[in-house]
């Protein structure tokens, strides 16, 4: 299973897992990058949960970036090996 999705999520996990240079891998970087992406995920939902009736369309903006945001964190957290964790996290 993990397999299918490392290939649906390939164009998000190639950006990230390309390279050749040394890096230095922390676990508690997994954990946190999961974290936070169930946060950036809370947040798109009770972006979307709370907007009063009548707002325009101007409340998808936050969705769309809280979600875009949970989105590559959660696939790299999860999907991703540890090139693409730290590469995420900026170490070198």
């Amino acid at each position: 299973m993990k397999q299918i999705l490392r290939t649906l999520f390939s164009p998000i996990l190639n950006i990230f897992e390309k390279g050749d240079d040394p890096f230095e891998y922390k676990s508690l970087n997994r954990k946190i990058l999961i974290f936070m992406g169930f946060i950036f995920a809370g947040l798109a939902t009770l972006v979307v949960l709370f907007v009063p009736e009548g707002v325009g369309l101007g409340y998808l903006i936050p969705v769309v970036v809280f979600g875009f945001v949970a989105l590559i964190t959660l696939v790299v957290g999860f999907l991703g090996n540890e090139r693409a964790v730290t590469k995420i996290w900026g170490d070198r």
